[in-house]
């Protein structure tokens, strides 16, 4: 159910305890030379639908800003600061909460480790100013993506690379340009960068030219079961 196309008096008669919400979040940030700048978006979007539909879950609108750390300096990223995010996601979270959800999951495409801490941060923050018993998951789809044992990811595959290309591939195929060369860059530990980018000039963190089609459907199809899994243990 899409809660932006109901009406104020539809939440009022329909939302209750047991009701889900899942809000997905992405980022607008550079993947690399053959994929959009909404990839990010397009994952947890198409999770988010799927999931909502097999457990008759409320989908919210998705927030396609996130905070972009490692491709800050790229053309065609735009990130929100760690101060904004948090504070959007804990403004998000306590309408949910007054509005009469108990079950809440925040679906993020992009796995960042800044953007990750911010909406967990925001979480915490929300789950301790409210009384009332909540449900509230946070993570990201690569959460569940890079612990799968149904099919094999390659070493060192992130961002832009094997297993974002092919789920690209499998949800908008029509956006994909091409490919691109692998490249694996080696930031120096503990290193506070300006300009991280110099470490992967390409934008790519992976070997994008091994993605297919096929390995993008089945991923899909994995990260949903098993998030589907997870919601029904939650709610419990």
């Amino acid at each position: 159910m899409l809660l932006e196309e109901m009406t104020t008096e539809e939440i009022r008669e329909k939302v209750n305890e047991s009701s889900i919400a899942i809000l997905p979040l992405g980022a607008i940030e550079e993947h690399g030379p053959h994929l959009p700048l909404s990839t990010d978006c397009l994952q947890p979007q198409y999770v988010a639908e799927v999931v909502s539909e097999r457990l008759g879950a409320y989908l919210l609108p998705i927030l396609k800003y996130g905070q972009c750390s490692s491709t800050k300096n790229f053309p065609g990223t735009i990130t929100l600061r760690f101060e904004t995010l948090r504070m959007m996601m804990e403004d998000i979270l306590s309408e949910l909460i007054r509005m009469g959800f108990r079950n809440i999951v925040v679906l993020s495409g992009h796995a960042g480790r800044t953007h990750m801490t911010a909406l967990k941060l925001a979480g915490e923050t929300v789950l301790e100013a409210h009384d009332e018993d909540i449900n509230l998951m946070v993570l990201s789809d690569y959460d569940i993506a890079y612990t799968m044992n149904e099919i094999e990811i390659p070493v060192n595959d992130g961002h832009a690379g094997m297993i974002e290309t092919s789920r690209v591939m499998a949800i908008r195929p029509d956006l994909v340009k091409g490919t691109a060369e692998s490249n694996h860059p080696n930031f120096p530990p503990f290193m506070i960068l300006k300009h991280p980018e110099k470490y992967f000039p390409t934008g790519v963190m992976g070997d994008p030219q091994l993605a297919s089609k096929e390995f993008g459907e089945k991923a899909n199809e994995v990260i949903i079961d098993r998030l589907v899994e997870m919601i029904q243990n939650m709610v419990k």
